[in-house]
């Protein structure tokens, strides 16, 4: 089983493989998996600090391993305008949601009384399957997929 105790930046290497997970797998300190090549893989990373899609994964033996993002059941809320897509973007930070923001459109996990909340502002609901890869939060380093941390040298024995 390969195993994995650091995360990269960056690299200008050869990515040897990539490991697919959902959302609230990729928030887990430690994952049990099985890579996109079908090679099992144990990863063990600091608590608080989920994988982020796109990211590089160092194994022990110096593989390079992509993390990607799997296509989930989420809620997109798409608006027409900045006014009112603003106003269901503060009605719903307000309720402490973990939201994906884009460009006039807004996603969450699937809730009924969001969703309400969204169409009664006038937005759109698309139910379509995504990568879900929420804001990370106002004191957290980056968003989304745009930014990477690097915790080399964090070596622990499980």
């Amino acid at each position: 089983m390969l195993q994995v105790f650091e995360r990269l930046d960056h690299t200008h290497d050869d990515i040897n493989d990539s490991i697919t997970l959902d959302h609230d797998t990729r928030k887990k300190s430690r994952i049990k998996g099985v890579t996109d090549k079908g090679v099992d893989i144990g990863i063990f990373v600091d608590r608080g600090h989920p994988l982020l899609v796109g990211e590089i994964l160092k194994t022990e033996c110096g593989l390079l391993i992509e993390v990607k993002g799997q296509a989930e059941a989420v809620s997109t809320a798409i608006g027409k305008d900045w006014l009112t897509f603003s106003k269901v973007c503060y009605h719903l930070g307000n309720r402490h949601t973990t939201l994906q923001v884009g460009e006039l459109w807004i996603r969450f996990k699937p809730d009924h009384v969001l969703e309400e909340l969204a169409e009664n502002y006038g937005l759109i609901i698309d139910k379509t399957p995504a990568v879900f890869a929420p804001e990370n939060g106002a004191y957290g380093k980056g968003s989304g997929h745009a930014h990477r941390h690097s915790h080399a040298g964090h070596h622990h024995e499980h």
